[in-house]
């Protein structure tokens, strides 16, 4: 399982390696105000996914704020468990005494 994970990882790698060695053309990005970004395009896309995923992340946030605290009130039910039960210390502890 691990050499089919470590394949799967490889052509990922590969294949996104081939995408940035056949888009190395130059590319613009035409900001407002007649502002300009010349840059190779396959930097272009790796910064707008990285823009992308940041955002995503930041968008949640604030469910992992909630969830954090909506835990953290229902803890302190949780933290005094209810005692086991007594048991003997090995299993065959109720027949020595009989033998």
């Amino acid at each position: 399982m691990r050499t089919l994970v470590w394949l799967l990882r490889a052509l990922v790698f590969f294949t996104l390696f081939a995408f940035a060695l056949n888009n190395g053309h130059e590319a613009v990005v035409r900001w407002f105000f007649g502002h300009e970004w010349r840059a190779p395009q396959v930097i272009i896309v790796l910064v707008a996914f990285a823009a992308g995923a940041a955002f995503g992340v930041l968008a949640m946030v604030p469910a992992w704020w909630r969830h954090r605290r909506a835990a953290q009130r229902a803890e302190p039910a949780q933290a005094s468990p209810t005692p086991a039960p007594d048991t003997p210390a090995t299993p065959y502890a109720a027949h020595q005494d009989g033998v």
